[in-house]
């Protein structure tokens, strides 16, 4: 077994989706946000290869997206972990994650992803397929947030 510690994600603790939004919304062009949605992908640490598995694959998107849990049942938080063999999907995971790693299982079930989406013009940017596999991720999360919140 791997080091990895998804724990250390910064996403989500001293990175906040609200972080996300205003930088975004400083950013002129769509060609920047871009290159911005990238370079956060790059601050996700890849997935172990062990982690690669079958039962962390997330159906529906265009490229490879794995999605790692884990719960903290005494503090009652949520990690979260995706990696991706596209930058820019990593970059969209960095995205999700910002609103998502580190809530507790109702915050991660409840948080309105369509509406962050919204604000920040995302999927007006996106091909459809692109779309889809973003809504898949934030399906598969929020699957594992539901079923830890019962």
């Amino acid at each position: 077994m791997s080091d990895f510690d998804i724990r250390s994600i910064k996403l989500g603790n001293e990175i906040t989706a609200e972080d996300i939004a205003e930088d975004l919304e400083f950013l002129d062009d769509w060609e920047e946000r871009y290159r911005y949605i990238i370079d956060l992908g790059k601050q996700l640490p890849a997935l172990p290869e062990d982690l690669k598995t079958e039962d962390r694959f997330v159906r529906g998107c265009q490229s490879q997206v794995w999605l790692e849990t884990d719960y903290d049942n005494d503090a009652g938080t949520l990690y979260l972990a995706v990696d991706s063999d596209a930058l820019i999907v990593k970059g969209l995971a960095a995205i999700v994650l910002s609103a998502l790693n580190r809530q507790s299982p109702e915050g991660a079930r409840d948080y309105d992803m369509d509406a962050f989406f919204e604000r920040i013009d995302l999927l007006s940017h996106l091909s459809p397929t692109r779309g889809n596999g973003l809504r898949a991720m934030v399906a598969k999360i929020k699957q594992q947030a539901t079923r830890l919140a019962a």
